[in-house]
């Protein structure tokens, strides 16, 4: 009988610390700890790159919005008119230049063509830097708020059911849709006008694609839990490329 119990604790004791070894080589992500989610978005794992190399599906907003930039600098940065095409392979500078003065330069550039070419997409949706009208993206509770200077928390978590709509938070054109930010799975952009931006992630299914012009409380997606562990909206809201808290913006529950 003391035999059998001395096999059980000593079997016990492997156990547990076979356990607590594996867990120090679970892999969280470069730069990360234990300690923080592995579903939240995550800014980029090089916060010191200095070109960024276009894949397919991206579009300028979406790289701004990856490394925190406002995408009217990334473009100067680049010298890219006002269309804004890039292409994949191409390789595009998400780091100020050393050179102050190449970067003047590179505005006034681009500055003086978009003046004298302006392209199609100068329209209503960018002609005014006035906060939209905001409205709430879905119902449910806010179960995680937004912190300044913490990367992994720009926006609110919504909670809600799988399937349960998701609507755009006031007038603008969806400039990205895709999955191709990390940490946010099926992810919407949303233009409002020149300086606003939202953005709604972990959705299930997306109902709009890029380009396409949407008004306020219309339905852009399904809410879902791609590249999370549950169900909820991730939502954000930027001004000239920075995060904002959206409980700032948003009217107050009940209003």
């Amino acid at each position: 009988m003391r035999a059998n119990r001395i096999v059980v604790i000593f079997g016990l004791t492997i156990l547990f610390t076979g356990a607590g070894g594996c867990a120090r080589f679970v892999d969280y992500g470069e730069g990360y700890s234990k300690d923080q989610p592995y579903n939240e978005p995550r800014p980029p794992k090089n916060t010191s790159i200095t070109y960024h190399t276009v894949q397919k599906g991206e579009t300028l907003y979406s790289i701004a919005w990856q490394y925190g930039h406002d995408y009217r600098t990334v473009a100067q940065w680049n010298d890219l008119p006002r269309a804004y095409t890039i292409y994949p392979g191409q390789k595009l500078r998400v780091r100020p230049p050393s050179n102050p003065t190449t970067s003047r330069s590179s505005s006034n550039s681009t500055s003086t063509r978009s003046s004298r070419s302006p392209s199609r997409t100068h329209n209503t949706v960018t002609a005014s830097s006035r906060s939209p009208h905001w409205r709430w993206p879905t119902e449910g509770k806010v179960i995680s708020h937004f912190v300044a200077g913490d990367l992994t928390r720009q926006g609110i978590d919504i909670s809600g059911r799988l399937g349960q709509p998701i609507i755009a938070a006031a007038d603008g054109k969806v400039v990205y849709s895709g999955n191709g930010l990390r940490g946010y799975g099926n992810l919407v952009i949303i233009q409002h006008n020149e300086t606003y931006f939202s953005a709604y992630a972990h959705n299930k299914k997306v109902l709009v694609k890029e380009n396409e012009k949407v008004k306020s409380g219309q339905r852009i997606a399904d809410m879902g839990n791609s590249g999370t562990d549950r169900v909820m909206l991730h939502f954000e809201i930027r001004r000239n490329g920075r995060p904002s808290n959206p409980l700032q913006y948003l009217p107050k529950k009940g209003s």
